[in-house]
C-alpha cells in the first residue's frame, strides 16, 4: 500500500503544479534577462527603440511629475512585496517557491512600464567634450554593469532572481537559504550591487537632467 501511495504521489498529474511553477519561475528570469539588458540600453542610448532621452515630449513640470509616479511605483512594488504579511498572504495563493519569481516578475514589468512611459527631460548638465574622458567615463559606466552582474553571482545568482527555488520546488527538494557569506567584493564593500548600479548610472559622458533625476 505504501509503495503504490509512493508511486502515486510521483505520477505526472501530480507534478504538473511543479512543472507550472517552474515555468513560471522561467518566464519570470528571462524577463528580468530582458529587462536589465534593455535597461543598460534605455540609460546608454544603445541599440534599443526607446531611450531615457526619447518619447513623448511635454512641459518639464509634467515630465518630472510622470517620471517620479514611474519610481515611485516600482519603489512602492519593492516595499510591499518585501513584507512578511505580504509574502504569508501570498503563500495562500501560490507555492511559497513562486515568491521570489513573482517578485522578479513584477518588478521587471514595473520597469518596462517606466521605460515605455519615461519622459524626456533634454536639458543638459554637463558634456564631456574630452576624447579621453568620454572613454574613460564611458568605460566605468561598462565597468559598473559588470559589477553587478558579478555581484549576484558572488551571492546566489539564481536564488536571487528565483529560478533556483522554483527548480528545487519542480524536482521536490527543499529549498534551503545559503549561509551567510561575505566572498569577495563583499569583503570590502557592504553592498557592491549597488555600487555598481550607483557607478553605472553617475558615469555618463552627457549628464542631462532626466539621467540626474
Amino acid at each position: 500500500m505504501s509503495g503504490a501511495q509512493a508511486i502515486g504521489s510521483a505520477s505526472p498529474t501530480n507534478r504538473m503544479p511543479r512543472f507550472t511553477a517552474f515555468l513560471f519561475g522561467a518566464v519570470a528570469y528571462l524577463t528580468f534577462v530582458f529587462t536589465i539588458l534593455y535597461a543598460i540600453g534605455f540609460v546608454s542610448d544603445f541599440v534599443v527603440p526607446k531611450s531615457i532621452d526619447a518619447g513623448v515630449k511635454t512641459p518639464i513640470s509634467e515630465a518630472v511629475a510622470i517620471n517620479l509616479a514611474l519610481m515611485f511605483l516600482f519603489a512602492i512594488q519593492h516595499s510591499v512585496m518585501a513584507r512578511p504579511a505580504f509574502k504569508q498572504w501570498s503563500a495562500k495563493i501560490f507555492p511559497a517557491a513562486c515568491q521570489r519569481s513573482t517578485y522578479v516578475l513584477l518588478s521587471s514589468l514595473i520597469l518596462l512600464l517606466l521605460f515605455w512611459q519615461w519622459r524626456p527631460i533634454p536639458r543638459m548638465i554637463w558634456d564631456a567634450q574630452s576624447p579621453a574622458g568620454r572613454a574613460v567615463l564611458t568605460g566605468l559606466f561598462w565597468l559598473g554593469w559588470v559589477d553587478v552582474l558579478f555581484s549576484t553571482y558572488l551571492v546566489d545568482h539564481f536564488g536571487l532572481f528565483g529560478l533556483k527555488q522554483v527548480y528545487r520546488y519542480c524536482k521536490g527538494v527543499a529549498d534551503v537559504p545559503p549561509p551567510f557569506k561575505t566572498p569577495s567584493l563583499y569583503k570590502m564593500v557592504r553592498h557592491p550591487l549597488y555600487l555598481g548600479f550607483i557607478v553605472a548610472f553617475w558615469s555618463t559622458p552627457r549628464m542631462t537632467e532626466r539621467f540626474l533625476l
